[in-house]
């Protein structure tokens, strides 16, 4: 099985773990309280199973850094503490750790090789009889090492993602009312009223009638006095009110669906044997 440092695995696994952060946390010796090193990183399995831990061995053999199964481990949190029960000698014998380093099965069998030993103190040894095989071979083989369940008891959180809708206000455009000036050629119709003089020479009724000398006036110069008038067009512009513009904002809502793929953290209980396992939800 495959191992991946943590941040290879998981890019963004410190908001998935949402706790602190092993990586530089101290590494301290169970017994005497002596610092040793410190985590520079976490390995894991193809399923995100914490398997080890990367540690400086700077406080004990400068340069060096070694694999420390997690189950060898009791991390405290609150101290930015990691305690184990690791040996200045096991430290020693335990193969280095490297960038680049080929983490097969011959490596870490040359790890959990020094961890089997008895001098480690954390548990008895595995029976002597126990075969190990690259090919059949899986960490529960090694519960030792890596079950971290003889520790305290540990509490962790299943997360899922979820849609949040939020909506941002934001200028989709504008726009810019005006007027402008159009002309055109107007015509207009006005009837308009011309005086004109009418001259009529008519016989009188009492033509040849005898008038007296002294009612008869004859002299040269005018008669009549008539005045002639006449209409003209009186043409003009005046500007008047056409009509009105009203210019207002109006609010349309719609719904939009959007549509986003989630995930969502599911508990796995793996088994082996007949273990009595009491499954209870307090959701």
């Amino acid at each position: 099985m495959a191992l991946h440092k943590i941040s290879d695995f998981d890019t963004d696994y410190q908001s998935t773990i949402q706790g602190k952060d092993i990586k530089g946390m101290g590494v301290y010796s169970q017994g005497s309280d002596d610092r040793i090193g410190t985590v520079s990183d976490i390995l894991v399995d193809d399923q995100g199973q914490f398997r080890y831990l990367i540690v400086d061995l700077g406080f004990w053999i400068f340069g060096k850094k070694v694999l420390l199964p997690l189950g060898r481990t009791t991390i405290v949190s609150a101290a930015d503490r990691v305690y184990t029960q690791l040996t200045k000698q096991q430290a020693e014998e335990l193969p280095e750790y490297k960038e680049g380093t080929v983490l097969d099965y011959d490596y870490e069998e040359r790890v959990r090789g020094v961890y089997r030993t008895s001098s480690l103190g954390a548990s008895a040894p595995l029976d002597a009889t126990t075969s190990y095989n690259r090919d059949t071979h899986n960490y529960a083989q090694d519960a030792d090492l890596f079950d971290t369940s003889t520790q305290e008891d540990t509490t962790f959180r299943l997360y899922e993602e979820r849609l949040v809708a939020n909506k941002q206000r934001r200028k989709a455009g504008e726009v810019a009312i005006g007027k402008r000036v159009e002309t055109e050629t107007a015509n207009v119709a006005i009837p308009i009223e011309k005086e004109r003089v009418v001259v009529e020479r008519v016989t009188p009724t009492d033509a040849g009638r005898v008038v007296s000398p002294d009612v008869t006036a004859f002299h040269e110069g005018e008669v009549a006095h008539v005045e002639i008038y006449e209409e003209v067009p009186d043409i003009r512009k005046e500007a008047v009110v056409r009509e009105e513009v009203r210019v207002r904002k109006v609010v349309d809502q719609e719904t939009v669906e959007a549509q986003e793929t989630i995930r969502r953290e599911e508990l796995d209980v793996d088994t082996h044997g007949q273990p009595v396992v009491d499954k209870k939800n307090h959701l």
